[in-house]
């Protein structure tokens, strides 16, 4: 392989199409290495957008002059991928919440602050936040511009923020990493949880001690006005500790979805060049999308999990109060139900891992036909790869369906059970001699709600944990792959400096066991030239201009770049026209 700077022409060989010449422009309002920072204020993608469109302008000057055809290998591919799927996340945003970037147009001024931020206890236990937004609603339809700006604890910088201090301060796992950060909020939306669930349960007391003050079985003067009084407290604590517990709940799901996505955008950007194979944009888009969420969802079903045997374990109690050892037999068929479907459950965990596996395989081959769409339509290989995506859906579809079904048997069998727990226990009653009256039939009959209301959660409780599972992994193991060395070339902040690209006796390798290739670059590009790189295919072009962005191995040698340096690709014109 040879470098030449401001080489008045190219060897023959390098004239062929595919000879692989490779334009290096870096005049001297341009930073070396096709890099264009010119805009500092101005928002990443306008800033790339200038750039991209100024460095095409130039290298296809220079292609015609040079009559060459840049070869594209397999990096360039995968630079591609990485900066639409950048793009897919909302660069923009991101950008500015991972880079503390502190950009505010004239739109953000005009929104309001957080009611929530300022709002009393009162307020924000019974949502008077909340009427402002609700008039102004009811006045004229809502523009964005009305809906106020989130809190800073709520934003997603600041999570983020938040995140990594505690994933530095504790080697733990991610699901332990994430109860650190809210343990605060998880316990305050647990007290509310553990209130409804105490209120709800204290409506069949009620109701026994109300009939027997029908009954003439009163205690004190006025006894049936406190218990009248006690039903009403009682319903409003529980609809306030239920809207609390959804509320607090959703809240901390939006924030772990929030620094979930932002740590797998940061990952993406530094991910090594063997990770980057392992893990495609369709799948690092599958991590965003459904298992950030399904993580996020998490924190509501934490609680519906242990309130659910909690309940449980009261509303036995007032069966065992009313109609006594008849509730042996409820007892009975809720460990039936939950035995019968136990290994349901662990299978339908292995349904769940294969369905992601065929929906990570599917989007992978969807992303590589959109983004080589031009070539499928060049060789009409349409119809193949319809083919090989309608093969991969319907796998995905099998999965999918095998889940759902085990889903639908589950739920069927425990909405059967409360009519068997009732029925069981009425037969109990009658063998066993239990006497039935008014006070404890209608209690047995108000206590039923107590069981059937955790039984018909278990299936969904049983799903939602799976899911959760399944995306911790997912996640945690895509977080936990090699990254690019932090020290593979030194960043100079003299742009202007008069070599701004410095090799000194460079050797990289993309296998770190392999050989070196190319090997022993000793190479300085000054500040205002063009450098074209020329070399037959494979001897490492693409391989040294990855070196200058530090996304290829350093094995041997020294790689000093200026700062701001990035890739504009040039694609082949064949496959334009």
């Amino acid at each position: 392989m040879t470098c030449r700077a401001c080489c008045p022409a190219p060897p023959a060989r390098c004239r062929q199409p595919g000879g692989g010449t490779l334009v290096l422009p870096a005049a001297s309002h341009f930073v070396p290495g096709i890099r264009c920072h010119q805009y500092p204020k101005s928002p990443p993608r306008l800033t790339f957008a200038h750039a991209a469109k100024h460095a095409c302008r130039l290298a296809s000057t220079e292609a015609r002059r040079l009559q060459v055809c840049p070869p594209f290998l397999h990096w360039t591919g995968v630079r591609t991928r990485k900066i639409s799927s950048c793009f897919a996340c909302k660069a923009t945003g991101l950008h500015n919440l991972l880079n503390n970037d502190t950009i505010q147009d004239e739109f953000d001024s005009e929104r309001s602050a957080s009611p929530f931020s300022v709002a009393g206890f009162f307020s924000r236990m019974s949502f008077w936040w909340m009427n402002p937004l609700m008039k102004k609603g009811y006045r004229k339809p809502l523009e964005e511009k009305d809906i106020p700006a989130l809190d800073v604890a709520d934003q997603a910088g600041t999570q983020y923020s938040m995140f990594v201090d505690k994933i530095n301060a504790k080697q733990s796992s991610l699901f332990w990493v994430i109860v650190s950060c809210y343990k605060r909020d998880i316990l305050f939306s647990g007290f509310f949880a553990l209130l409804k669930v105490l209120t709800l349960s204290s409506g069949p007391l009620l109701v026994k001690e109300f009939i027997n003050v029908s009954s003439g079985k009163e205690a004190f003067k006025h006894e049936g006005v406190v218990i009248a009084l006690g039903l009403l407290l009682s319903k409003c604590l529980e609809s306030l500790a239920q809207r609390q517990w959804y509320f607090q709940t959703r809240r901390v799901g939006i924030q772990v979805r929030s620094l979930l996505s932002a740590s797998i955008y940061r990952k993406q950007q530094k991910l090594s060049c063997f990770a980057s194979i392992k893990h495609s944009s369709g799948e690092i888009m599958n991590y965003l999308i459904v298992d950030a969420y399904r993580v996020g969802e998490f924190p509501f079903w934490f609680h519906r999990t242990w309130t659910t045997g909690f309940q449980l374990g009261i509303a036995l109690a007032v069966l065992y109060d009313a109609v006594g050892p008849a509730t042996i037999a409820s007892v009975l068929v809720i460990m039936l139900t939950v035995l019968l479907n136990a290994p349901l459950a662990r299978q339908q965990q292995d349904f769940q891992k294969k369905l992601m596996e065929a929906q990570d395989m599917r989007l992978k081959a969807m992303s590589e036909s959109l983004v080589n769409m031009k070539v499928l339509k060049l060789y009409a290989w349409e119809a193949h790869f319809k083919s090989v995506i309608e093969h991969l859906r319907e796998l995905e579809l099998k999965w999918l369906s095998a889940f759902q079904l085990g889903k639908a048997y589950t739920s069927v069998v425990f909405w059967a059970s409360p009519a068997l727990v009732s029925a069981a226990t009425f037969i109990a009653c009658y063998f066993l001699g239990v006497p039935l009256n008014p006070s404890n039939v209608f209690t047995f009959v108000a206590a039923l709600r107590l069981v059937q209301d955790p039984i018909n959660h278990i299936p969904n409780v049983i799903g939602s944990v799976i899911q959760a599972r399944v995306a911790f992994s997912r996640i945690s193991s895509f977080l936990g792959e090699s990254e690019l060395p932090k020290d593979q070339i030194s960043m100079e902040h003299c742009v202007c400096s008069q070599y701004p690209i410095v090799f000194k006796s460079g050797c990289f390798s993309w296998d770190s066991s392999g050989n070196p290739n190319p090997r022993n670059i000793n190479l300085e590009v000054k500040a205002g030239t063009k450098v074209a790189i020329c070399g037959e295919v494979g001897s490492g072009k693409s391989t040294l201009l990855a070196a200058i962005l530090g996304e290829v191995p350093r094995t041997e040698g020294m790689v000093v770049a200026a700062t701001h340096c990035s890739l504009v690709s040039f694609s082949n014109p064949l496959f334009r026209a």
